[in-house]
């Protein structure tokens, strides 16, 4: 059974019967999880293997864990700093700041990969202008070179770990103050000016071998009058064609506030892949979810089946080694190091 066009969640920490049914559905491919289905990293690792167990090739199993205040595994998992963090030390220190951005990456891919997650969605290559609350700290840096360079960084750890990256929110949410999770942003400014910065990190990374991308549920009126995500504007002519980045595609969450601009959520599924996704996310809506896989019953994508098996993780990583090596050690350390250096600190 190949991989469906559908990512869904699930309620808590186990799978219910509803659940396995539709994890089973052949327009399935994934499943997201989030804080409410962790319990400890046993836990979280049975209830990996149970969804892998279920399907082959095995379905994709991602979380949001870019560290700070996107960190969805908590107790028994390292905390992981925000991308804020290594624009703040580059400041000071070029190399530091490059180093740490590495080994951060590593170490969230290698925890995330040790208890079976195949991809996290990391890193984001928003700007940090200051405008945004919701990208705030999460955002690398103000400047599209250092973004650039520092998230190149942190994919290379994370593909070190044996994971893909995934950069969002294309083609940038920094410059919106309007939180797409409950409002619907609108960016006004004319094509060219998002060329020359905000589109730079996902261009510079697309060279670099960035396996994902994840568009923004943000209007660019100047551009088209669709969110980026269900515009095939920005996904086909712009993303695919004129950056030329082959990966995959994944939808942010079609229950956001801004992804309702299209209507009923099978609607929306099916014009977030019209327009060149590969795969839509569905999340907290379960109701919403069994609309989506039935709306989508007879549709087929042979070239989006083939990059999402790429997405899977790589190897395997055995928990206890990890927390028993060396570099795990160094990498802790040097966390906690950053975390007493005042200078350091980040508003959120």
């Amino acid at each position: 059974m190949s991989l469906g066009p559908v990512m869904l969640d699930l309620v808590g920490t186990s799978i219910t019967p509803v659940e396995k049914e539709m994890l089973q559905h052949p327009q399935t491919g994934g499943v997201i999880l989030f804080t409410r289905n962790y319990e400890s990293p046993e836990q979280i690792t049975e209830l990996i293997n149970e969804i892998h167990a279920l399907r082959s090739p095995h379905l994709l199993v991602a979380v949001d864990h870019e560290g700070g205040r996107v960190q969805r595994f908590k107790e028994g998992f390292t905390h992981i700093p925000p991308a804020g963090l290594y624009g703040r030390l580059y400041k000071s220190s070029k190399q530091e700041a490059k180093k740490l951005a590495e080994a951060c990456g590593w170490l969230m891919a290698a925890e995330c990969r040790s208890v079976g997650v195949d991809l996290s969605f990391a890193p984001v290559l928003d700007l940090g202008k200051g405008v945004s609350g919701v990208i705030g700290d999460r955002a690398f840096h103000h400047n599209p070179e250092r973004v650039a360079e520092l998230a190149h960084e942190y994919m290379n750890g994370m593909h070190r770990a044996g994971m893909a990256a995934t950069g969002k929110h294309f083609p940038g949410h920094g410059s919106i103050k309007e939180d797409s999770h409950v409002a619907h942003p609108v960016d006004r400014r004319p094509l060219n000016q998002i060329m020359l910065e905000d589109i730079l990190p996902f261009e510079r990374m697309i060279h670099f071998g960035l396996e994902a991308m994840m568009p923004a549920h943000v209007v660019y009126p100047n551009v088209d009058d669709k969110p980026a995500g269900y515009s095939s504007i920005w996904v086909q002519n712009i993303l695919r064609q004129q950056l030329g980045f082959q990966g995959v595609i994944f939808s942010d969450d079609l229950s956001m506030e801004a992804a309702g601009v299209v209507g009923d959520y099978g609607q929306r599924a099916q014009t977030a892949l019209a327009a060149g996704c590969d795969m839509v996310l569905v999340c907290n809506h379960s109701e919403a979810a069994a609309q989506v896989l039935e709306s989508l019953e007879d549709y087929s994508s042979p070239a989006s089946q083939l990059r999402l098996v790429r997405m899977h993780g790589r190897g395997r990583i055995d928990r206890t080694a990890l927390r028993s090596s060396k570099e795990w050690h160094q990498i802790v350390e040097m966390i906690n190091e950053l975390d007493q250096n005042p200078e350091l600190e980040l508003d959120v």
